[in-house]
């Protein structure tokens, strides 16, 4: 067992789209991506699952369509989380240990983690992550890591994400309906941010700013500690919807519009340029000019970026940010939007890329922005397995079947007949279908008198 690779797999349930990822390190510690596959997204709103249908038979096309790519399958995925209802806190917490004189271990750190679980949160609200930013051993401040300090009290300043319990909820049903158990929910601006920032950019003080369809979502780092989270609710779909209403146009039609010929700079676009867009049902073709659709893009971006500025003063970092912004996300990919960005918050802007820790053969394909969050999934799960020390249930084909008991299925729940009642042995497979086919040849034998 300890001689086979181990597999990550992660689903990124988002507003326009849902993309299902398969990676593994290769031996440069660099994540291969084995298989990606993506499907339309209708059944979730602003990062929030409203139709559980609809995402459930999404979930299952792109599981299928990946296992079958990559050829690995798999029983658990890490799943991730945003939406407008998710926030931030600030919490301290501490330990008192028994001994002065034995070295603070790895499970003292996870046992204070995990008080902060504990926490008091709102009716209908749970703790998503406690991130613990600097540890304190006996008044012995800013401290990265306690472990193998001597000292009594212990004691961290935790950043503490909350969410709707609801929100949660769906969003694993959700997978369980479509035969996986989710092993992890993952904030999903933290994955972006593992996938496009460097150290350097987290040392010296950088927002990430992911937009997406339903929401854009922001996490600010300074000295390589998280420092503040936020998700606000909008995203490139407000910007399609207010090209459709200004326009009078499909849908369809002002997403086009806005990915081939928009900008968030509405004084540079051309004033001499036009698009013709086909008339509704035979009707005449309208023609939309270069500038006037830039000015519908510009205004709604702009709102979009004091909303990230806002969140920035919120932080209390806005005058640490050496690094400026980085944007990522599919509506990032919009053209002039650093340029745009950059001068209403006089920070520098960059478009982030999830290449800094992607290697293998398909880099090229996954390296756009639209995929960091997947990709930071990946690296996430990654993590979570080499600090907790847990297994994860991905195998080529053959292997997994071959595992057998080992991989539980949480979709497969037993039937009162399957399982049998408490106490009696279950019934194998091969015995259920001689039980079925003795039933059928008796009704034959035995044909029912008119």
């Amino acid at each position: 067992m300890s001689k086979r690779e181990q597999y990550i797999a992660a689903i990124d349930i988002g507003t326009t789209k849902i993309v299902s990822i398969v990676g593994k390190k290769n031996e440069n510690g660099k994540i291969e991506i084995l298989g990606l596959s993506k499907a339309l997204s209708r059944g979730v709103k602003r990062g929030v699952v409203i139709n559980i249908e609809e995402t459930v038979t999404a979930i299952q096309t792109t599981v299928e369509d990946v296992q079958k790519r990559s050829g690995i399958k798999f029983s658990e995925v890490f799943v991730g989380i945003a939406g407008q209802h998710i926030k931030s806190m600030k919490s301290r917490g501490y330990i008192t240990r028994d001994s002065y004189e034995d070295d603070i271990k790895k499970e003292e750190v996870f046992r204070l983690i995990e008080d902060m679980h504990k926490i008091h949160v709102e009716i209908g609200e749970e703790i998503i992550h406690v991130i613990p930013q600097n540890f304190i051993v006996d008044n012995e401040t800013g401290l990265k890591s306690p472990i193998g300090i001597c000292g009594r009290r212990l004691e961290a300043n935790f950043h503490i994400v909350i969410g709707q319990v609801a929100a949660a909820k769906n969003i694993e049903k959700c997978v369980r309906r479509a035969g996986l158990s989710v092993k992890d929910l993952i904030l999903e601006p933290l994955a972006s941010s593992d996938a496009v920032l460097t150290d350097d950019e987290k040392e010296a003080g950088v927002v990430l700013v992911d937009i997406g369809g339903g929401t854009t979502d922001m996490a600010v780092y300074y000295d390589n500690i998280i420092r503040h989270t936020a998700v606000i609710p909008l995203g490139g779909n407000v910007v399609t919807n207010d090209i459709k209403e200004g326009c009078a146009i499909l849908q369809r039609h002002a997403e086009q519009l806005k990915i081939q010929y928009g900008s968030a700079l509405g004084d540079i676009a051309p004033d001499d340029k036009v698009v013709a867009i086909p008339g509704i049902s035979g009707r005449n073709p309208k023609e939309i000019s270069f500038k006037s659709l830039a000015y519908i893009i510009q205004s709604r971006m702009e709102e979009i970026i004091d909303f990230v500025n806002f969140e920035i003063q919120n932080s209390g970092y806005a005058d640490k940010l050496a690094a400026g912004i980085v944007i990522t996300g599919g509506g990032g990919m919009l053209k002039h939007l650093p340029q745009l960005m950059q001068f209403r918050t006089a920070l520098d802007v960059r478009l982030g890329y999830p290449n800094e820790h992607l290697g293998g053969a398909g880099k090229e394909e996954i390296n756009q922005p639209m995929y960091s969050t997947s990709v930071g999934l990946i690296m996430r799960g990654f993590d979570f397995l080499e600090t907790y020390k847990k297994s994860f249930n991905a195998a080529p084909g053959q292997e997994f079947d071959e595992q057998g008991d080992d991989i539980l299925e949480p979709a497969a729940v037993p039937d009162e007949d399957q399982a049998g009642t408490a106490g009696e042995p279950k019934t194998s497979l091969s015995e259920k279908i001689k039980m079925i086919m003795q039933k059928m040849f008796e009704v034959e034998d035995n044909p029912i008198n008119q």
